[in-house]
């Protein structure tokens, strides 16, 4: 199974895309790994699709990342949850 994944900064709300094969273990190194984009600030899992193929995952991530009217929908469409604080 893949995944396409999307986390927010807890404090300046940015946005982080991108995709695994395992997802439990990415989030583990966006926590622990701190250098590159996520290397400061506390980052949230706020959204997740599964894909058998990787190539459609890598092809959504693409999507997500390159065509600002895929993001917006997909913003548009879980604006709720990027305001939830955490349970």
């Amino acid at each position: 199974m893949y995944y396409v994944y999307l986390l927010q900064e807890e404090q300046s709300r940015k946005h982080y895309i991108g995709y695994t094969n395992d997802l439990q273990r990415r989030m583990r190194q966006h926590h622990n790994n701190h250098n590159g984009y996520t290397g400061t600030g506390y980052w949230k899992l706020i959204y997740y699709e599964s894909y058998l193929s990787k190539e459609d995952a890598q092809e959504r991530e693409r999507k997500l990342k390159q065509d600002g009217r895929s993001r917006h929908h997909l913003m548009n469409r879980i604006k709720g949850s990027q305001n939830v604080e955490d349970v």
